[in-house]
């Protein structure tokens, strides 16, 4: 169903499609760590385009090619043209002649789209600002292992700034059944078009999405409590200003014991402890969120085996 296709959002996905990817997840997870590798894209050849740096996501791509028989490329802004001012559509086109599929992980999510109107091998997003959608995949896989594999009826209370992990986050809960409510203060609000677009698709499955700026009426009877950092790549010059307006936003010892019993901690990393979560909630979760991580790897190799095999 994803042969030839773009990963651009979880929204663009069917139900069908994202339980093909975990599915393909957790097969190529068990085989690897069986020591029996699938080489599903032998002779392949994956573009890593960076303008944002990143130890996870170009880490678990570029394995993820080696371990799929494929090969992966780096480039960042700096070694292609694109950064001198060459037209995105010349150098998507381009690469297009060179390359099986290209990753992008990138600033604005409009440069993403026209990339990918032009491009003629499938394009994943390896984040912009608006959107993450490989690691909120890979994060219904981690529940998955954790929560059971029907996610329906699960709720998810995310803490934190209205970004590109709670955009994709509120994509994903709305396909998979999952109730999702974010806490965030005043003014970081979730992007108004995706709030109504993860309605839309909730609505299908008679789940929500609900918004607040209590982060205790947020993760009462919660099953998984999800934050990220308060201080996102380009953000730089507003910290400051946000450790004062997110300290009520911190996921601690007793915003946890507001939620469900056998409540689980996840965290995209990288974390600042001390910030976003406490040392003591990160350490006693310190096997999910690393699961997590790993995961990328598991999640992201089903996504290209998927768009990039024959």
């Amino acid at each position: 169903m994803l042969k030839g296709r773009d990963l651009l959002s979880i929204h663009d996905l069917s139900v069908e499609e994202i339980e093909e990817i975990l599915a393909l997840a957790q097969e190529l997870k068990a085989k690897q760590r069986g020591g029996n590798g699938y080489k599903l894209l032998k002779g392949k050849t994956l573009g890593m385009i960076f303008e944002k740096s990143s130890t996870r996501t170009r880490v678990s791509f570029e394995t993820g090619m080696y371990q799929l028989g494929g090969q992966a490329l780096f480039l960042s802004d700096r070694d292609l043209q694109i950064g001198r001012g060459e037209p995105i559509q010349d150098t998507a086109r381009t690469l297009s002649r060179y390359l099986d599929g290209i990753m992008l992980r990138t600033f604005g999510h409009d440069n993403l789209v026209e990339f990918a109107q032009w491009a003629t091998v499938p394009v994943i997003n390896g984040l912009t600002d608006l959107l993450h959608p490989c690691q909120a995949l890979t994060d219904m896989l981690t529940i998955r292992e954790y929560c059971g594999k029907n996610l329906r009826g699960l709720k998810l209370a995310y803490v934190g700034d209205g970004n590109n992990m709670a955009h994709s986050l509120m994509y994903a809960c709305a396909k998979m059944g999952i109730d999702f409510t974010a806490a965030t203060p005043e003014g970081y609000e979730p992007d108004a078009q995706i709030i109504q677009n993860a309605r839309a698709d909730a609505h299908k499955l008679g789940t929500f999405i609900s918004l607040t700026h209590d982060a205790a009426e947020a993760v009462k009877d919660a099953d998984i409590l999800y934050t990220d950092t308060w201080i996102s790549m380009g953000k730089e010059s507003e910290a400051d200003k946000r450790r004062h307006d997110f300290a009520g936003y911190q996921v601690n010892r007793a915003l946890l014991q507001l939620a469900a019993k056998r409540a689980i901690v996840m965290h995209c990393l990288p974390a600042s402890r001390g910030e976003e979560i406490t040392a003591d909630v990160f350490e006693e979760n310190a096997d999910i969120i690393f699961e997590q991580a790993e995961n990328r790897l598991h999640t992201q190799k089903a996504i290209l085996a998927l768009t990039m095999g024959d």
